[in-house]
């Protein structure tokens, strides 16, 4: 067990003291506060939250648990030190960091006549880039060492619920670590043995934005279901019930699926759905901003993947995909051929590639509906993926296919692949880019 430090006893510090000490660890809160000091000497919570108060007054009467207001103290007798100070909101909307700084350049000064590898954790909430760009400076500058070797660092996101915190500590949905280094993030996972979920490792910066990723869909989520039942009420249904048939879908709507980053989405149900309820709004004067925005951020993706083309330079473009997904011919709203429409639009050469659309294109019984409507695409049509491959500078891989990874895998430098759908392992990188990744 390890004895460790904790900055910070308000609602995050306080529970990972009580919760780490129930662990078996010995735990040194540290606050500027002398009142909360005091509370958390005598066993008391200094804050409100179920079962917490009798955690730290048995992590108190055992030992476990003691509080001061000295930081080169707390850093000089523990092993590791967990930083918990809130990043609240500024005037403008940015995160207020002066005291998060201000404890790390504490952690620093502390960390400089120390002999021992020890551990900086990161468990406030903060913008991804901070803790690399700007944390990181501060402790190696204040304790004259550098990170990685004379002390490690790593992020470590909380993912507490007020009133249950105690129970979300024990049973996390995942326990992230995002370790400066593989030392760094070795030594943080032995601190959560024991604890029943998952370990993910993480880069640095990815570990940040994971809180943000996760707090911003919890808010989307309820912004959705109050739309849906403030649309509801208009119509004189109960928009409970409405969400509740809703919520058994766990396939799609409370699933994996449509929660990976890609490209926009198109076909005959959801652009047309989402455009009759914003209009069905506006007819009854009912606001709607988040499915409102919904077609805005769709068009978005579209904007990106042109903007990546335009900023290659390039001018022959080989396109793999052409229906709004793969494994048909539908064609109606699908982003790639607004993609290939803008493309032709700013005079791009275009070759596209859709073994189902080509078929479509030539033996549909609507044929010559087809051609009306996607006539300048449809004449960029190629059967040959290899040839289109060879004569084009940049290769869009539009849909997830075993037959386009095999030839994207193929793609040799000098050419720039784009990858829209995420088969591309990794991060963008030289001449393969992706489009949120």
């Amino acid at each position: 067990m390890s004895t460790i430090s904790v900055f910070g006893l308000g609602y995050v510090g306080a529970v990972c003291t009580a919760c780490f000490a129930n662990k078996g660890h010995t735990v040194i809160g540290v606050d500027v506060s002398e009142a909360k000091v005091a509370q958390v000497r005598r066993g008391e919570s200094p804050i409100v939250e179920d079962e917490l108060g009798d955690y730290l007054a048995k992590g108190v009467a055992e030992g476990r648990i003691t509080a001061t207001t000295d930081c080169a103290t707390a850093v000089r007798d523990s092993r590791i030190s967990f930083v918990c100070v809130g990043t609240p909101s500024d005037e403008t909307g940015n995160l207020n960091t002066r005291y998060l700084k201000a404890v790390c350049e504490e952690i620093g000064q502390s960390l400089r006549d120390k002999d021992d590898v020890h551990l900086v954790v990161i468990r406030s909430t903060v913008l991804p880039g901070l803790v690399r760009g700007e944390l990181l400076p501060i402790l190696e500058q204040a304790s004259g060492k550098k990170a990685g070797e004379h002390f490690l660092l790593a992020v470590n996101p909380e993912f507490l619920r007020e009133s249950t915190a105690i129970k979300d500590f024990f049973s996390p949905p995942m326990t992230v670590i995002g370790g400066i280094n593989d030392a760094s993030s070795d030594a943080l996972a032995t601190v959560y043995e024991g604890i029943d979920a998952p370990v993910v490792r993480l880069a640095l910066e990815e570990a940040e934005l994971v809180k943000y990723a996760c707090n911003s869909w919890h808010a989307t989520k309820v912004s959705f279901a109050n739309e849906i039942g403030n649309i509801a009420k208009q119509a004189s249904v109960d928009g409970r019930r409405v969400m509740d048939v809703v919520c058994m879908d766990n396939k799609l709507n409370l699933s994996s699926y449509y929660m990976k980053p890609g490209f926009a989405y198109g076909g005959s149900c959801l652009p047309k759905d989402v455009r009759a309820l914003n209009a069905w709004c506006d007819k009854v004067a009912l606001p709607s901003p988040l499915l409102r925005s919904l077609a805005t951020s769709n068009d978005n993706q579209v904007e990106r993947a042109m903007a990546m083309i335009r900023q290659s330079g390039m001018k022959k473009i080989g396109m793999l995909g052409l229906s709004f997904k793969p494994g048909t011919d539908d064609l109606r709203e699908s982003p790639l051929v607004t993609l290939a429409a803008r493309l032709l639009e700013e005079g791009f050469t275009l070759s596209v590639y859709d073994s189902n659309v080509l078929h479509a294109s030539k033996h549909s019984p609507v044929a010559a509906q087809l051609w009306e409507s996607y006539g300048p695409v449809f004449h960029c049509l190629n059967d040959d993926i290899d040839a289109l491959v060879e004569a084009s500078e940049v290769v869009v891989v539009g849909h997830s296919t075993a037959e386009f990874q095999q030839v994207a895998d193929g793609v040799n430098s000098g050419r720039l692949l784009i990858d829209l759908c995420g088969y591309l392992p990794g991060v963008s990188m030289g001449d393969r880019q992706g489009i949120c990744w």
